[in-house]
Order: C-alpha cells, then structure tokens, then sequence
C-alpha cells in the first residue's frame, strides 16, 4: 500500500492504519495504532507530525515498546544489563551473549518531552538534589525510584572519565542510592607526542597506543564482569561475531543519512530520522528487529527516491544539526520554517562508523570507544563536523544547546565560530528545553531567519 508522502498527525494515522488492515499489510508483533501509547502517557505524541509509511509506523512502534521488550526479555529468562554514557561500545559486547539485553537507562532524559512532565521524574531527581541546573538526563533518577519506565537491571556499567560532568554526578547519585556500579574509565584523547606510537582511529580521529592499551584493559574488565554475569565466556568469536552484526547496522544507516541527507526531495523527514539514528547506540534492545526496521525504512527511501517524491519543497534550506534535541517536536519546526536536516552531529557519530573486523576485538572496541568524539578536544569535534558538512553539502548550521548539560556552556560558541571561520556558513545556536511550548514562537523566529539567510546567500 503506497501513497503520495506526506506527514500526518496521531489521528490521521489512526485512519491511515485502518486503511493499512484491510489492504492487508502486514504488522510486527508489537505494531499497532500509534495512539494506543497516549494511554501510557506518551502525550507528547499527540503535537508531533510523522511520516506517513509502513515503516515509518513500524519504526515508532518499535521505539515506543521498548519497555515491554525489556520485561518480555526479563520474563524469558534473559538477564537484563544497563549501560551507560559510553553511547555504543559496551552493548556490542553484551549482545554478544546470548541470554543477556541491554539498555541505556540514559534514553529516560527525553521522558519529560514524550510525557509532557506528568511522569514526575524531574521533580523525583529535584528532591535527591539533583535540580534543574542539570540536564535532563537526572530524568533517569526518577526513573529508577519509581521503577515505572524501565526494568530495573541486574547489571549497571558506566564510563566515566572524560564524559559528561552532569552526568557523572547523576550516575554516583545513583550509586548511592543504592544502585551499584561498575565503572570503567576512558581517558580525555589527545593528541600523540612527536616520535609517540599512536593509531589513526575510526573516523579519523587519532590517539596515542597508550591510551587505545589503557581502554583495552578497562574493556577487559567489563568483558569479565558480563561472563559472570551471564555465565558464559565471551569468546573472540562470540565478540567478532557481535561485531559484525553491528556494522550491519550502521551500515544500513550509513546508506540511510547518504540517501536521505544527498536527495534532491526529502524522502524522509527529520523525526524519523533521528529516531532512526538512535538505534545504532543499543538496537532498541532488539537488535534483530533493529535491523529488519532500518532496512524496511530504506527500501522506502530508495522507492522514493527512483519515483522522484518528497515531503518537503525541493528548495529547503539544508541544514547541518549539531546535538540531539530535548524537545522533539523541534524536528518539525525547522521544517515547517523552510528547512530540512542534511547531515547530523548527535554527539554519538562513533557509534554510527564501522567498527574495524580486521582487528582482534578488544582492539577494536578499544578505539571504537576512544573515537567518540566527546572525548576529544573541541576542536577535533568540530573538525569532524566540517567535514560532515561538506560530505552533505549543507548550507547552514543550528547547534542546539542542552540546558544545565555541562558540555553546553560554551562548546556551541567554539565550534560555530571554528565552523564559520573554516566553511563561511550562518550558524544558529539555540537552547532547547524538554518542552519548547513557552518559546515556540521565538525558536520559530530565529529558524526562519536562518532560513532568509541561506536563500539570500544563494542570489549571490
């Protein structure tokens, strides 16, 4: 069942999914009417505006059931392991056994944007001390008191080191509260010495050899952790094994960002697009299903595409987005503003990059963690993101700024002005709390805008 594409809201798609049952398309166990997740309390979901596919719907299903899977998971008998802040290493070993699921408690910081702050959770963290001057990942404190968004898991792995300050101080909160961790540690990547070993990394980025050794034998530490655990050894086979299965996903979405973000017609909005992103950090906890879903949204695009449709104007101003945004229903304003995402900066691009096959296993998880580009300097970040602009041939920039996040403070005013002086492109920075509803009108000023200029600069 084809249509023209187009976006919809959650009551359009209530019609469209009936039309979809009697023309018989199929639907995955967990598919559905989308608005079935409003009475869980996913309110949020009634403002948005989504893509009008078959997988897009299967896409969203997916995402929003997540929990269940969790304690579907928990039930038959697998061993449930949250991993945090690392944004795509540890789950690739955890996946690598066959009776253990991971998760990012993390993913609760978006919880107060889909359920419109009626889950509490901030106010949960603000009574622990953990008040608004953080991000909204302190979301995942409440989460854990209340035990309403997730399972709760056996196992709990943290990075810690060069990561988030915000987060690291969430993190021992919870530790203190009760929910023991294992910390692993990644060093801040520098830049090697003259005459020091080093290794060019995933993505581009280099280390010293000391450093990729140093990862390697706290990795080990969680490789150990996880067969007692689960009770199995985790073998190089077992681990290469994992490996390739998720390159298999980023390679899906690799070819997904190039088709969508290099289309002349935007096959695909913005939304699904980042949700799509998200699945290369912990699979939706089914990484099977991960990837039966991005390749059902990239025949999609390809159909698009070789018909020649879209959903937005063919003269959409291209703009590169830099960080995830706290309040989803800003993928829509850009566009309804004239633009259209070409190109991303997620803050997890090592987890979208091939982890190498070539290498022992460790050696490669080891620089896969040390190739996030959080870790780096400013400026190895912004480079990066240059160079992501040009591969996408992007015309402007928006950096969204995470309110209370400590990474924010200034880090979007150092790579707007490297980017502006090394590409001569308009940078926007921006702050984006959970819900943008009492700032709707100025964020869509400052868009538009944006905008304005990347038509005019176009005359020139």
């Amino acid at each position: 069942m084809r249509d023209i594409p187009r976006q919809t809201t959650l009551r359009q798609w209530d019609q469209r999914y009936e039309q979809m049952q009697k023309a018989g398309v199929a639907q995955p166990s967990y598919g559905g009417l989308l608005s079935r997740h409003i009475e869980d309390g996913d309110t949020r979901l009634l403002k948005l505006r989504y893509d009008n596919s078959a997988a897009a719907l299967r896409l969203w299903n997916f995402l929003l059931t997540e929990e269940d899977r969790l304690r579907e998971a928990r039930d038959r008998g697998k061993k449930i392991v949250g991993t945090m802040k690392d944004l795509g290493t540890v789950p690739v070993m955890a996946y690598s056994l066959d009776n253990v699921v991971a998760f990012y408690p993390d993913g609760a910081w978006w919880t107060p944007c889909v359920m419109e702050l009626n889950a509490g959770l901030l106010s949960i963290a603000d009574s622990l001390g953990i008040d608004e001057s953080f991000c909204p990942v302190r979301a995942m404190l409440g989460a854990f008191v209340t035990g309403s968004r997730f399972p709760i898991p056996e196992l709990l792995i943290c990075s810690v080191g060069a990561t988030c300050d915000d987060f690291s101080a969430i993190a021992q909160r919870l530790d203190g509260l009760g929910y023991p961790i294992l910390w692993w540690e990644i060093p801040h990547r520098r830049t090697p010495e003259p005459g020091e070993e080093s290794v060019k990394l995933p993505g581009g980025f280099s280390a010293p050899r000391c450093q990729v050794e140093f990862v390697k034998a706290e990795l080990q530490r969680v490789r150990k952790a996880l067969e007692e655990f689960a009770g199995q050894h985790l073998s190089e086979e077992k681990l290469s094994a994992g490996i390739k299965k998720a390159n298999q996903v980023r390679r899906l979405l690799a070819d997904l960002r190039r088709l969508v973000f290099g289309a002349r017609l935007c096959p695909m909005p913005a939304l699904e697009m980042l949700v799509a992103e998200m699945l290369a950090i912990h699979f939706c906890s089914d990484r099977d299903e991960a990837i039966a879903v991005l390749k059902e949204l990239l025949d999609e695009v390809r159909e698009r595409i070789k018909e020649g449709t879209g959903l937005l104007r063919d003269d959409a101003a291209r703009i590169f987005w830099v960080n995830p945004v706290a309040d989803l229903q800003v993928m829509n304003l850009l566009e309804d503003c004239g633009g259209r995402i070409c190109g991303t900066e997620y803050m997890f691009t090592h987890a979208l990059d091939e982890i190498p096959e070539n290498l022992p296993a460790m050696e490669a998880l080891a620089q896969m963690a040390l190739a996030d580009p959080m870790v780096g300097s400013l400026a190895d970040r912004a480079s990066r993101i240059c160079t992501e602009i040009r591969r996408f041939d992007a015309e402007a920039v928006v950096i969204s700024r995470i309110p209370g996040a400590s990474h924010c403070a200034l880090e979007g005013q150092v790579i707007g002005e490297i980017v502006q002086a090394e590409l001569d492109v308009p940078v926007l920075e921006i702050e984006v709390p959970s819900l943008t509803d009492s700032i709707a009108q100025a964020l869509r000023t400052r868009l538009e805008a944006l905008v304005e200029a990347v038509r005019e600069r176009r005359k020139k």
